[in-house]
């Protein structure tokens, strides 16, 4: 029972929407809660902060292939495209200025 609670808590997305100040709070108090000694409310607690960060780093690339999905989607330039044209551009006015 004790083992389904805390893989419970520890699960993914639920996790990396939360703050990392609050992962740590729930993690102590059922640490407490539950009787855990010293050290097993130490290894939990660094479960908790590593899952956490998993999840959080998950959850961040999964929103950046949703935006550039979208992006492409919608058929926008991206940065790089940008700075290739502006450095055309700079290219360009030179070679005018030059010949002018």
């Amino acid at each position: 029972m004790l083992e389904t609670i805390k893989n419970s808590l520890l699960t993914g997305v639920g996790m990396a929407l939360r703050s990392k100040k609050e992962i740590e709070a729930l993690a102590k108090e059922f640490a407490e809660q539950s009787e855990m000694n010293q050290k097993e409310a130490k290894d939990f607690l660094e479960e908790c902060k590593k899952r956490y960060d998993d999840a959080k780093s998950s959850l961040d690339k999964k929103i950046e292939q949703v935006v550039e999905s979208a992006l492409k989607r919608l058929d926008l330039p991206t940065h790089g495209e940008i700075d290739a044209l502006n450095a055309r551009i700079d290219e360009l006015s030179e070679k005018f200025e030059k010949d002018a």
